[in-house]
């Protein structure tokens, strides 16, 4: 059986990471969706509401789950017991830092292996960061997005103007 785990801050998850995680769940038995606790961010979305997001846009995949961790993500899929961790890349700019991350990781965990997914062509651009910079400023980000999220970014940024 092959356990896989897909890592991200996902604050908040977008079209291209929903399009890994169907693309992933079909390759693996199991995924879990890792949501990171990073206290060198200050995310938009508690954990709670991330998790949540998630969970809402991939109750349709029954191999998928979700989880929040904090610390070495060789250390999540240790204790997952997962042996495969899935990264996205957008652009080749993205291969250099992420092939970095993964060599690291098998070093730390010669058990577990990256497997990389290149994003698809109509979300290459796309990134969280981008999302909420175009929601803070009332643009149409849905297209980027899943419904309940553009909900959510819409009613969180509407506070702030």
């Amino acid at each position: 059986m092959t356990k896989a785990i897909y890592p991200g801050s996902f604050d908040p998850i977008t079209l291209g990471h929903l399009d890994i995680i169907k693309r992933a769940s079909k390759v693996v038995d199991e995924l879990i969706i890792g949501v990171l606790i990073n206290k060198k961010k200050s995310p938009v979305f508690t954990m709670e509401e991330r998790m949540a997001m998630i969970e809402e846009v991939v109750a349709d995949l029954p191999n998928v789950s979700v989880q929040c961790f904090e610390g070495l993500t060789v250390e999540f899929a240790r204790k997952n017991e997962a042996n495969v961790m899935i990264r996205g890349l957008r652009a080749v700019t993205d291969f250099e830092s992420e092939m970095q991350i993964a060599q690291t990781n098998h070093s730390l965990e010669s058990e577990v292996d990256t497997i990389f997914f290149t994003t698809s062509l109509e979300y290459a651009f796309l990134s969280s960061t981008i999302v909420k910079e175009v929601a803070y400023y009332g643009g149409d980000i849905s297209e980027f997005v899943p419904a309940n999220v553009e909900r959510r970014l819409r009613e969180k940024f509407a506070k702030c103007r």
